[in-house]
């Protein structure tokens, strides 16, 4: 889908992955990272309420932050 960095694949893999983290990665077809992702911002969004007690995801959030980074900057290897 996607042909290398700013592509429209990867955009679309970005804003995915910025609401659902991991979203992207598994629009790109990266099964384990998509797995990562998401478990990872679960974890975030556990220990985050652990701490504030409050349902503001801010670490959930934070690593959709980077999930949609890494979704956005994926270049296939040729």
């Amino acid at each position: 889908m996607s042909s290398g960095q700013g592509s429209a694949g990867n955009v679309i893999a970005a804003l995915c992955s910025l609401f659902i983290p991991g979203l992207g990665q598994l629009v790109q077809g990266r099964i384990l990272w998509a797995l990562f992702w998401l478990l990872f911002a679960c974890a975030g969004f556990a220990v985050t309420w652990l701490i504030t007690l409050t349902l503001l995801p801010f670490g959930w959030f934070l690593i959709a932050l980077f999930s949609c980074i890494h979704a956005a900057v994926y270049s296939p290897r040729r």
